[in-house]
């Protein structure tokens, strides 16, 4: 589903576009369900983001999106780099994102998950733009990693 939205959206689809072009490439089970739910729906409430909900409280199962949030939640750099630190964030970061609402709150969500030896640098300069904190994060791992 993740690909399919991407592409979508690269191509500049309209909302229209997207739902028709999800649709048709639904197979057997999954086009049935589709079936079954467009006949019990009103047909202005079909709309991409309808089905973005509907087939994810489908396939996607809240103890699955429960799981991913307590991930988000505990998420560390420990040991990985920043950029994989950053990867992780991000990929966990769309299924809380009602936790981390705010630009702030992500930046500070961010910064908590950083290794000690980085946060201590990071955390003073108050930093509340999510890329530019990112990048700060990386130029302080690279230079503590060349003082080595």
């Amino acid at each position: 589903m993740e690909a399919t939205k991407r592409i979508m959206d690269d191509l500049d689809f309209t909302t229209k576009q997207k739902l028709r072009g999800v649709v048709s490439l639904l197979c057997d089970e999954a086009y049935q369900w589709w079936l079954t739910v467009k006949e019990g729906t009103q047909p202005d409430c079909l709309t991409w983001d309808y089905f973005k909900t509907t087939f994810q409280g489908k396939y996607v199962g809240a103890n699955y999106i429960d799981a991913r949030k307590r991930e988000f939640l505990n998420l560390t750099q420990r040991d990985h780099s920043m950029a994989e630190y950053e990867a992780e964030f991000l990929r966990l970061n769309r299924y809380a994102r009602c936790m981390v609402a705010t630009e702030y709150e992500r930046c500070v969500r961010f910064e908590d998950g950083l290794r000690d030896n980085l946060r201590v640098e990071i955390a003073p300069q108050r930093e509340r733009e999510f890329t530019a904190l990112v990048e700060k994060a990386k130029i302080t791992e690279d230079v503590k990693c060349a003082e080595r």
